[in-house]
C-alpha cells in the first residue's frame, strides 16, 4: 500500500466524513480535466467543421453563381454541358487508363513464374536449389491497383481541354466541297481529322503505357529476370507467358503508331508554304505517300518485333553463347527493323522532299506548283466566302465637269461629315449630362428612317461611368448608380451652322425621333462599361436607384425586369459576397426578398458566355430596336482545318488605326484560322441583359455541327423583327479579313498569283501621325450610303481601297472595295444584296490617286494650308477626319472633313471646313457643296 493511501485510511479511522469527502474532491479535481479536455474537443470539431463548410463555400461559391447565373439567363444547358463534357471525357479516359494499366499489370501477375508467397527458387552454380525473396502476390496486386489509379487521375486531363475535338467528330457535317488530291468532303478535314488524331494520339498513349506497367510488373514478380553476362550467358530470363504477353503490346504499339501516321498523311492539306497554304507538289509526290509507306512499315515493324520477342531466345537466361558474334545476331531482328525504320523515315521522310524540292520543284517551280496554288486559291474564296464577288472594270477619270460631282453627290452618295472617332469629346461635351455619365471613344454608324428618308447615323448610348462620381462608396456604386440613359443620335451628313452635330435623339429625358415609339425604355443596365456588379430590386415600395438628373435631387426608380439571380436569403447572399469579396452584400437592408444581382454586363461578354465556341466582332454597336435600346454582338464561326485554305492570325489582321487607338473597339481575338463565316447575329438587351442569338447562316456546316452540340440555343431569321432586321449590317471584323485576303485572292490564275505582279494592299491611315504611318498602321473601313457600278440605287455599304503592293511604291489607287450592308427592314427576310461583295478594279495604268497621296495633296495646297494656318492661331487646333473615299462622277472623289477646337480642358471639336478631291484638285470650303464646286 503507498504511503498516501495508508494516511487515508488513518484519516478514515479518525474522521470519516472528513476523509470520505476529501476523496470525493480529488476524484472530482482528477475528473475534471477530463471533463474539460472533452469540452475542448467537441469545440474543436465544431469549428473544423465551419471553417470545412466555409472553405467548401468559398471554393464551390463561384461554380454555384455560375450556375445561378447560367439558369436566370435562360442558357443553364451550356454549363451543364460543357461540365459533363468536360467531366465525362475526363473520366471516360481515366477508366480507359486504369483499366489498361490494370490488365496489364494483373495479367503480369497472373503469369508469375513463383509461388503466391512471393518465394522463387533459382539454382545456384554448386547445383543447390537457391530460395530468393520476392513480392506477394496479394502486395502485387494492390500496387497494381494504386499505380492505375494514379495514372488514370494524371492522365484524365487529356481531353479535359481539347473537348470541343471530341464533340465536332461526332456531330460531323458535310460541306459539299471535296479535297482535290482524295475526293474527300471537307467536312472530314474540318471536324473528323482533329478528333481522330487526338484520339490516336491518346491510343499511342495508353499502349505504350500497357507496354511500360507490364515489363515493369513482370520485373517486379519475377517474368523478367537480370542474369551477370558470365560463361557466355544471356542477360535477360523472360518466362514464355512473359514474353507473350510483351510480344502483344509491341504489336498493339505497332498498331496505334501505324494508324496515328496514317492520319498525319491526311494533315498536310493545311500545310504552310512561302506563297500558299495546302499540299504543294513536294507533299503531294513525296511527303504523303512516304506516311502511309511508314504507317505500313510501322505497322509490319510491330508485328514482327512482336513476334520476334515471343521466340527470340536472347530473353532465355540459360542460352549459352559460343561467341559474341552469337550474341550479337541473336538480337539481329530488332536491330534491323528499328535501322531500316530510321533510314526509311530519314530518307524517305526529309531527305527525298528535299532533294524533290531542290532540284526538281525550284527549277520549274511555276509550271509544276501552279495545280496546287490553283487549289488553293479555290479553296480560299470559298473558305472566307469571296467566290461571288462581283468585280468590274472601272476606268475612273481624274476631270470632272462643272456641276458633276455636286449633282453626282446628291443622287449616288449620303457623304458622312461627322467622324465617329473624332466626335465622341462632342458628344460628351454636348450631351453627356452630368460626370457620371460617358461615351464610347468610338461611336458607330448606322442608318435610321427618319421622316421618311433613311439616313446614315452616328449613334452612341449613354452609359454609367462610376469613375466621375465624386462620392464613391459601396451603396452608391452597387445599389444608387446601376444604369445609363438613353442614346443619343445625329445625322451623319448635317451639322448645325457653328460646327456642332445635328443631334435627331437628345437630352435627359430622352426626346427625339426615337423616343416617339411607343413604350421606349432609355434605361441601359447592360452596356461595355457597366460597373462590375448591380444590385437592383426593393420589397418595400421604396426606390432609390438613380435614374436620370432633375432639379435638386433627381429622379428614382426601381429595376422591373428580370436581369439576374436572385440574392433574397442569407446563402445567396453569402454565396455573392464571397464571388465579390465584400461583406457588404451579407448585411446591407438594401439586398432584400425582392433583390436581383447584374454581373456579366458587357454585351460581348454575355454573348462569349452563353456562346464559348464563337469568334465576336470587336465592335458592339447600340440600336433602338422595338422601343428597346440593344446591343448587336457579330458573331463568326471559325476553323483553321479547312483543306488547301489560306491561313491567317485574325489579331493581326484586323488591326486598323481604330483598334489602335480605341479603347472600345478591338481587333478579333488572336486566332488562326483558314475558314470563316458571319453565322451568328447576337442580341442583348440593354434594360435586362437578354441574350438572343440568331443562326444568320443557318447552312453552315460548323454553326449545324454547334448547334448539334447546344441544341435549342438559336433563333432562325423568321424570328428577326424588320425593326431588328433594319440595324443589321455587315460586320468589320469580317470585311477587314476579306479585304486583306482579297488584296492576294482577287488574282485568280495561278500562273498570275505565282508571279505576284498584281498583288495588292491596303493603304496606311494618312491621318494618323508619322510613326502610327511607319508602323504601317491601316486605313479602318468606312460605313456610308453610296452607289457604285452594279448598283440600282444608293445602298448603306462598308468601304475600303487598295494601293499596289511594296513598300516603296507610288501610292495609286488600284481597286475600291465595298460590301452592301443593308439588311432591309422586312421581318424575317433578309436583303437580296446584303453581303454583296463589290470589287472595282483599276486599270493598271491608272493615275488615280490613293489615300495617301490625296491626303498629301491636301496638306500641299498652298490656299489649304493658309487657311489651315490661320484657323490654328491662338489656343485652337485642326482634327482631320476620317478620309472617305467615293465613287462619283465616274473618277474617285476623296472626303475629309476638318474640326476645330480649342486646347481647354473643356474643348470638343467642331466642323469648320471639309476637304474634297478628284485627281489632283482640290477645294476647301466651309460646306461639303461649295468644295465639290471647287473641284
Amino acid at each position: 500500500m503507498r504511503y498516501s493511501e495508508q494516511w487515508d485510511s488513518f484519516l478514515d479511522s479518525i474522521d470519516p466524513e472528513g476523509t470520505a469527502g476529501r476523496r470525493r474532491k480529488r476524484i472530482s479535481d482528477d475528473d475534471a480535466p477530463r471533463h474539460h479536455s472533452k469540452a475542448w474537443r467537441v469545440v474543436g470539431i465544431i469549428a473544423a467543421v465551419i471553417v470545412a463548410i466555409v472553405a467548401l463555400l468559398a471554393v464551390c461559391a463561384n461554380f454555384i453563381t455560375e450556375v445561378m447565373w447560367y439558369s436566370q439567363a435562360g442558357y443553364a444547358s451550356v454549363i451543364w454541358t460543357q461540365l459533363g463534357i468536360k467531366v465525362g471525357l475526363w473520366i471516360a479516359y481515366a477508366v480507359v487508363a486504369f483499366a489498361v494499366t490494370l490488365l496489364a499489370a494483373w495479367r503480369a501477375i497472373a503469369v508469375r513464374p513463383d509461388g503466391p508467397d512471393g518465394k522463387h527458387y533459382s539454382t545456384g552454380d554448386d547445383g543447390v536449389l537457391e530460395q530468393e525473396g520476392g513480392i506477394s502476390t496479394r502486395s502485387a496486386k494492390r500496387t497494381a491497383v494504386i499505380v492505375a489509379a494514379v495514372v488514370a487521375v494524371s492522365v484524365g486531363s487529356r481531353f479535359f481541354s481539347q473537348w470541343s475535338e471530341i464533340l465536332l467528330l461526332f456531330h460531323c457535317q458535310s460541306f459539299g466541297t471535296r479535297d482535290p488530291q482524295f475526293g474527300i468532303d471537307s467536312g472530314f478535314y474540318v471536324f473528323a481529322l482533329p478528333g481522330l488524331r487526338l484520339l490516336a494520339s491518346a491510343f499511342v498513349a495508353l499502349v505504350l503505357l500497357g507496354l511500360v506497367v507490364s515489363v515493369g510488373m513482370h520485373i517486379t514478380v519475377g517474368g523478367i529476370r537480370f542474369t551477370m553476362p558470365t560463361h557466355g550467358r544471356g542477360v535477360f530470363d523472360v518466362t514464355a507467358k512473359a514474353r507473350r504477353q510483351i510480344g502483344i503490346w509491341v504489336i498493339l504499339c505497332g498498331v496505334a503508331l501505324a494508324f496515328n501516321q496514317a492520319l498525319a498523311g491526311f494533315s498536310h492539306f493545311t500545310d504552310s508554304g512561302s506563297r500558299t497554304d495546302g499540299a504543294s507538289y513536294t507533299a503531294v509526290h513525296a511527303t504523303i505517300p512516304m506516311d502511309f509507306v511508314m504507317a505500313a512499315l510501322l505497322l509490319a515493324g510491330g508485328i514482327v518485333l512482336g513476334v520476334w520477342v515471343m521466340t527470340s531466345k536472347a530473353f532465355r537466361g540459360g542460352t549459352v553463347y559460343t561467341s559474341a558474334g552469337e550474341a550479337l545476331r541473336s538480337w539481329r531482328m530488332p536491330i534491323v527493323v528499328v535501322a531500316v525504320l530510321v533510314v526509311i523515315a530519314f530518307v524517305g521522310g526529309a531527305a527525298y522532299p528535299a532533294v524533290l524540292s531542290r532540284f526538281r520543284v525550284s527549277p520549274n517551280a511555276q509550271e509544276l506548283e501552279s495545280p496546287y496554288i490553283q487549289r488553293n486559291i479555290d479553296a480560299t474564296r470559298y473558305a472566307y466566302g469571296l467566290e461571288n464577288i462581283e468585280v468590274s472594270d472601272y476606268d475612273a477619270s481624274t476631270q470632272a465637269k462643272t456641276g458633276a460631282l455636286s449633282q453626282d453627290a446628291e443622287t449616288t452618295a449620303q457623304i458622312r461629315l461627322l467622324d465617329p472617332q473624332v466626335v465622341s469629346p462632342t458628344f460628351k461635351q454636348l450631351q453627356q449630362s452630368k460626370q457620371y455619365y460617358t461615351f464610347a471613344d468610338s461611336l458607330s454608324v448606322d442608318k435610321y428612317t427618319i421622316n421618311g428618308k433613311s439616313q446614315d447615323t452616328v449613334i452612341a448610348a449613354r452609359e454609367l461611368n462610376l469613375d466621375g462620381n465624386d462620392n464613391r462608396n459601396w451603396v452608391n456604386d452597387h445599389t444608387v448608380y446601376t444604369h445609363g440613359y438613353g442614346v443619343v443620335a445625329a445625322y451623319g451628313n448635317k451639322i448645325t451652322s457653328d460646327g456642332q452635330p445635328s443631334f435627331f435623339e437628345s437630352n435627359i429625358p430622352t426626346t427625339g425621333a426615337l423616343t416617339t415609339q411607343e413604350s421606349y425604355e432609355p434605361r441601359i443596365y447592360f452596356s461595355p462599361n457597366a460597373p462590375d456588379y448591380s444590385i437592383v430590386g426593393s420589397d418595400s415600395g421604396n426606390s432609390w436607384e438613380f435614374d436620370y438628373p432633375s432639379g435638386s435631387s433627381g429622379v428614382t426608380t426601381t429595376f422591373q425586369g428580370n436581369g439576374g439571380p436572385k440574392v433574397s436569403n442569407p446563402l445567396t447572399k453569402l454565396l455573392y459576397s464571397i464571388r465579390f469579396n465584400t461583406d457588404q452584400i451579407f448585411f446591407s437592408d438594401r439586398v432584400n426578398s425582392a433583390s436581383q444581382i447584374l454581373y456579366y454586363r458587357d454585351p460581348s461578354q454575355r454573348v462569349r458566355k452563353v456562346a464559348p465556341y464563337l469568334t465576336l466582332d470587336g465592335r458592339v454597336y447600340p440600336a433602338v430596336v422595338d422601343g428597346r435600346v440593344k446591343w448587336i454582338v457579330d458573331a463568326y464561326t471559325t476553323s483553321d482545318a479547312y483543306p488547301y485554305s489560306q491561313s491567317v492570325d485574325l489579331a493581326d489582321i484586323t488591326k486598323d488605326s481604330v483598334t489602335e487607338d480605341s479603347s472600345t473597339v478591338k481587333s478579333l481575338q488572336s486566332e488562326t484560322v483558314n475558314y470563316m463565316r458571319n453565322s451568328v447575329k447576337a442580341v442583348v438587351d440593354a434594360y435586362d441583359g437578354h441574350v438572343d442569338l440568331y443562326a444568320w447562316d443557318p447552312d453552315d456546316p460548323v454553326l449545324k455541327a454547334w448547334e448539334g452540340i447546344f441544341p435549342g440555343q438559336y433563333k432562325s431569321i423568321s424570328d428577326i423583327s424588320g425593326d431588328l432586321m433594319s440595324h443589321l449590317r455587315y460586320p468589320e471584323g469580317m470585311f477587314k479579313v476579306q479585304r486583306s485576303l482579297l488584296a492576294k485572292y482577287h488574282v485568280t490564275d495561278a500562273s498570275e498569283f505565282f508571279s505576284g505582279e498584281d498583288f495588292w494592299q491596303t493603304p496606311t491611315d494618312p491621318t494618323e501621325t508619322d510613326a502610327q504611318k511607319a508602323e504601317g498602321v491601316l486605313q479602318p473601313p468606312y460605313y456610308l450610303t453610296l452607289q457604285t457600278e452594279g448598283m440600282s440605287e444608293p445602298t448603306f455599304s462598308l468601304t475600303s481601297t487598295y494601293i499596289p503592293a511594296g513598300t516603296s511604291t507610288r501610292e495609286i489607287l488600284t481597286g475600291f472595295l465595298s460590301v452592301d450592308s443593308d439588311a432591309g427592314d422586312q421581318t424575317g427576310t433578309v436583303g437580296s444584296r446584303y453581303g454583296t461583295l463589290r470589287l472595282l478594279e483599276l486599270p493598271k495604268n491608272s493615275n488615280v490617286p490613293g489615300p495617301g497621296q490625296a491626303q498629301n495633296n491636301f496638306n500641299a495646297n498652298a490656299d489649304v494650308s493658309k487657311e489651315l494656318n490661320l484657323l490654328q492661331q491662338g489656343d485652337t487646333v485642326v482634327d482631320r477626319g476620317n478620309l472617305l473615299t467615293l465613287p462619283i462622277g465616274g473618277g474617285l472623289v476623296y472626303v475629309q472633313p476638318v474640326y476645330v477646337k480649342s486646347n481647354g480642358t473643356t474643348s470638343y471639336p467642331l466642323l469648320k471646313k471639309v476637304l474634297v478631291a478628284f485627281g489632283d484638285q482640290v477645294g476647301f470650303a466651309d460646306t461639303l457643296d461649295a468644295a465639290l464646286d471647287q473641284v
